[in-house]
């Protein structure tokens, strides 16, 4: 058995896929659960066909993520769980507050999201809330999202410019791992402070990467640099949960490989 020794350097949940990430101090997880607070909902494009009596994994190319329209990164949104308030802002827009946890909330979002995104949408947008245990996650198995910043340097070198670790969305930035270690650890285990998990896979990045998260500018073609520097498309691993636990920034996490 191997193990890397690293920490929890940020912690980020995105409540609104794909809008703004929101940086947390801890957080506790759960076994087999999805991580707390992130994609409770969902901006539709047009009809996705999303059953929410027999929630099934959806193409995220049925939202209004950043892989189809750039211009979402410049939507400044945040979330107050004890409410169920989402506040948006855009330049040169009125400031929305809706209360997302209400259906009247959900179509006033959609109603800005129309003015706001008009140019770039295809159908008619309606936001979606994510029913029971469900979370409108870009993968099945992508309960739990972790990236390595290592390996992210190492691609900024590699390119001679900055890759911001935000465009890879991740819900848990480890420092202390050597670069790309994460590719060899599939069914892994992890200690994430005070919870264990398994790594399911690693994660395959899509043009949601190509957007800069400040300027929502496509800037960058990171999936092919990504296969033309390393002859893969990864950045990141996705773990499940199988003991529950407390996480913090500045925890220990441990992967440990056979």
């Amino acid at each position: 058995m191997t193990t890397v020794d690293g920490y929890v350097q940020s912690i980020w949940r995105h409540p609104v896929k794909g809008f703004t990430p929101e940086s947390l101090s801890k957080v506790e997880l759960s076994v087999n659960a999805c991580f707390p607070g992130d994609r409770l909902y969902a901006v539709e494009d047009g009809p996705s066909g999303f059953d929410p009596a027999t929630p099934a994994h959806i193409s995220k190319q049925k939202f209004t993520v950043l892989a189809k329209i750039a211009a979402v990164a410049r939507v400044r949104t945040s979330y107050d769980d004890a409410t169920g308030e989402l506040e948006a802002r855009f330049d040169g827009k009125e400031v929305l507050r809706a209360r997302l946890t209400e259906e009247t909330g959900r179509g006033a979002l959609a109603a800005w999201l129309t003015d706001v995104l008009s140019e770039d949408i295809g159908g008619a947008l309606k936001v979606l809330p994510a029913p029971r245990d469900y979370r409108f996650m870009d993968d099945p198995e992508g309960f739990v999202s972790i990236v390595n910043l290592a390996s992210v340097r190492d691609l900024s070198q590699r390119l001679g410019r900055a890759v911001d670790p935000r465009r890879f969305r991740a819900n848990l930035y480890v420092e202390g791992w050597p670069a790309w270690i994460e590719n060899e650890a599939s069914r892994a285990s992890l200690t994430l402070g005070g919870a264990q998990a398994t790594v399911t896979k690693p994660i395959v990045r899509c043009i949601a990467t190509h957007v800069d998260p400040d300027s929502g500018e496509k800037d960058m073609d990171v999936v092919s640099s990504l296969y033309e520097h390393y002859a893969h498309r990864y950045c990141g691993i996705y773990a499940k949960v199988v003991r529950s636990g407390r996480v913090a920034v500045g925890d220990g996490v441990v992967l440990a490989m056979p």
